[in-house]
């Protein structure tokens, strides 16, 4: 019997696509953008935690557009887009290096504790090479919410930034650097693991027929946003207001026993104020920053 040899057929061989590492600068980028469109909110969040007296937010949104203009409502804008170039480029793109560093060799996704430390780590990081943006963008942020002899009057971020180093010491940028370093690190952990987290369990819940798609990353951002904004408000009021004090008027102090101090004079819900401004400031850019991202990704390529 004829033994019959099957001609070898050569297999073309198709290439994979090249996925490109996630750009260091993309989350810096994100947050840049989203920023544009939330500082009004961001701005009427830092003045309602530097008075003392506490308006509705949107009274106090009208309030100071009807007195400086709507413009002015974006005033500030050149700090809030210095501090996403400085703190949200280093913390996305810090926990981005450390969790493909420690991302498992088999390919798996990082462990929920991993993740958590990866995103600490670099919040923690973040705050600190962002705390000299955030010094000059609070400030600016602030003004607005006092009599005029009493404001700063920065004209720009950068300009912001020399003064403050020659009218208030080398020192000042550092000042409240404890409670931000806090924050950032509970910002991080909580936007970042809970982002990742509820976008994993709506993706796997076959009853909500989600795809991989704005709709998804929308309502992610959304519980990302509100968890965030909850973890953080304690830290928040004290940092802005610690930031805010000029020398004079005690900015030396430690930031325990001002934290103490105001407990005792306004209460322990002090540290919740402006929570509701800080929700609606942060959710809508919790959601925008997620959403450009995954939209920049796409764009470059990135896994």
């Amino acid at each position: 019997m004829a033994t019959t040899t099957a001609t070898s057929v050569p297999i073309p061989k198709v290439e994979a696509k090249k996925i490109a590492r996630e750009p260091f600068w993309l989350g810096g980028a994100a947050g840049s953008m989203a920023a544009c469109f939330t500082h009004p909110l961001d701005q009427t969040k830092y003045r309602l935690q530097v008075l003392t007296e506490r308006p509705p937010l949107l009274r106090a949104v009208y309030n100071f557009a009807a007195r400086d203009g709507i413009l002015s409502l974006w005033n500030g804008l050149s700090a809030s887009i210095l501090r996403q170039s400085t703190y949200s480029t280093a913390r996305f793109g810090l926990y981005n290096l450390f969790a493909s560093h420690f991302k498992p060799s088999s390919g798996q996704k990082l462990s929920p504790g991993t993740t958590m430390a990866c995103a600490g780590l670099a919040g923690g990081i973040a705050g600190c090479i962002g705390n000299p943006a955030e010094i000059v963008l609070v400030r600016m942020c602030a003004d607005g919410a006092k009599a005029p002899a009493e404001r700063y009057g920065y004209s720009n971020a950068l300009t912001g930034l020399v003064r403050v180093g020659r009218e208030d010491g080398f020192r000042t940028y550092f000042r409240g650097l404890g409670p931000n370093v806090v924050r950032s690190i509970l910002m991080n952990v909580s936007q970042i693991f809970t982002y990742t987290e509820a976008k994993a369990r709506l993706l796997s819940a076959r009853s909500l027929g989600l795809k991989d798609d704005t709709k998804t990353h929308m309502l992610a951002s959304l519980i990302a946003g509100t968890v965030a904004t909850t973890a953080c408000a304690p830290a928040d009021v004290l940092k802005s207001r610690v930031q805010n004090m000029s020398r004079a008027e005690g900015g030396q102090q430690s930031v325990m026993r001002y934290c103490i101090e105001i407990v005792k004079k306004e209460g322990p819900l002090v540290l919740m104020k402006g929570w509701t401004p800080a929700w609606l400031r942060l959710t809508p850019y919790t959601i925008l920053t997620f959403v450009f991202m995954e939209k920049l990704r796409l764009l470059v390529g990135a896994k």
